[in-house]
């Protein structure tokens, strides 16, 4: 049995599986000139974000949308020194949501993959030998360049 209730602002339908088997009559509605939210950019003049700016690029929306809001909130109402300091968990559970889905989240190539700027030739494809241990990741307190077969940190 189909049935509709109200939360807040939120309208939730619940319906069987014979109502999707219906081909839906629903119309669908032109953009509104009117609308309060189209051309106010990111931030709204109250100070909240604009979830239905075009320049979030439809981030806000689908399933990774909800860890976007709460990192992009995080670090917009940010007030810590170094601002967003603080939301690192939010963006990392926004970086896991996206791995999740890669056709619709594809991974751009890492910055830290290409050699850096000032440096010539390419980075090795393959690597025989791995690394002897982690501890090559952190940082070193000497300002060394890394020697062939050391990866940059």
């Amino acid at each position: 049995m189909s049935y509709c209730r109200e939360e807040g602002k939120d309208r939730i339908i619940f319906v069987t599986k014979e109502d999707h088997e219906a081909p839906s009559n629903a119309e669908l509605i032109a953009d509104d000139p009117n609308d309060p939210y189209e051309e106010q950019g990111l931030i709204l003049p109250n100070g909240e974000v604009n979830w239905n700016c075009p320049c979030l690029g439809g981030m806000a929306s689908g399933p990774c949308g909800s860890q976007f809001k709460e990192a992009f909130s995080c670090f917009h109402y940010s007030k810590e020194e170094v601002k967003g300091s603080e939301c690192i968990d939010n963006f990392r559970a926004m970086q896991e949501c996206m791995q999740r889905y890669p056709e619709l989240y594809p991974q751009e190539e890492d910055s830290e993959s290409s050699p850096p700027q000032g440096q010539s030739g390419t980075a090795p494809t393959t690597d025989s030998n791995p690394p002897a241990s982690t501890s090559q990741s952190a940082p070193s307190s000497d300002s060394e360049a890394p020697s062939e077969g050391q990866n940059a940190s």
